[in-house]
């Protein structure tokens, strides 16, 4: 899955750096709104989001810690798929100009966000190391390197091929990241679609879950 994203991103940087037509670029794309590499990521995040609300419905002790996963993933799917609103937010706080300044706002926002969520699971520790990690890592791509193929892109101008090259390494890591996030999700909320069917589940709430095979 990891690298199947990996490929359209890379597609998206060769049709930026050979300068395909609008309707191509925009189709292909690593950043256009709705292009096939961020519905493709979008995609992703929506399984997450699926699968947490599962886990929220099927594990009524943790509810609370899954609905609030099931949200993040949500608006992570929706902003990622067509969503400009962060677009708009470095335009507001002139982070366009300044990436730096955009990486505080948002990078701040997003800190914020995981440490409410940490505080959330303070009382229910399992799943959550593996989860926020890999919610980490993916605001990490999003926004810190976003900072710097914006700093390239002021550099070398974006139809330069260190701005394209920048911004596919961006992407490419945001779409590895948010494979890991589904990963980490589904083996909190349904390990036994995603663990081998011969591997004893140690947890007893995931009894009412179906061992495969």
């Amino acid at each position: 899955m990891a690298a199947g994203l990996v490929v359209a991103e890379a597609v998206g940087w060769a049709v930026r750096v050979l300068g395909a037509p609008p309707p191509v670029a925009a189709a292909l794309g690593m950043d256009p709104p709705w292009s096939v590499p961020r519905t493709m990521i979008a995609l992703v995040f929506t399984a997450g989001a699926v699968a947490a609300w599962v886990g929220a419905v099927r594990l009524p002790q943790r509810r609370t810690w899954w609905t609030a996963v099931a949200v993040l993933m949500t608006m992570l799917a929706l902003v990622k798929a067509g969503s400009t609103v962060h677009v708009e937010v470095l335009h507001a706080i002139g982070g366009d100009a300044h990436p730096v300044r955009g990486l505080v706002v948002l990078g701040g926002a997003g800190a914020a966000y995981l440490g409410w969520l940490l505080w959330l699971s303070r009382h229910e520790r399992r799943d959550r190391r593996r989860v926020l990690t890999w919610l980490a890592l993916y605001g990490a791509a999003a926004i810190g390197l976003s900072t710097g193929s914006q700093l390239v892109e002021s550099w070398a101008g974006w139809a330069s091929v260190a701005a394209a090259t920048s911004t596919f390494v961006e992407e490419s890591c945001e779409a590895v990241a948010a494979v890991g996030v589904l990963f980490a999700v589904l083996l909190g909320a349904a390990p036994a679609r995603v663990l081998p069917g011969s591997w004893r589940l140690r947890r007893a709430e995931d009894a009412a879950e179906p061992l495969r095979g």
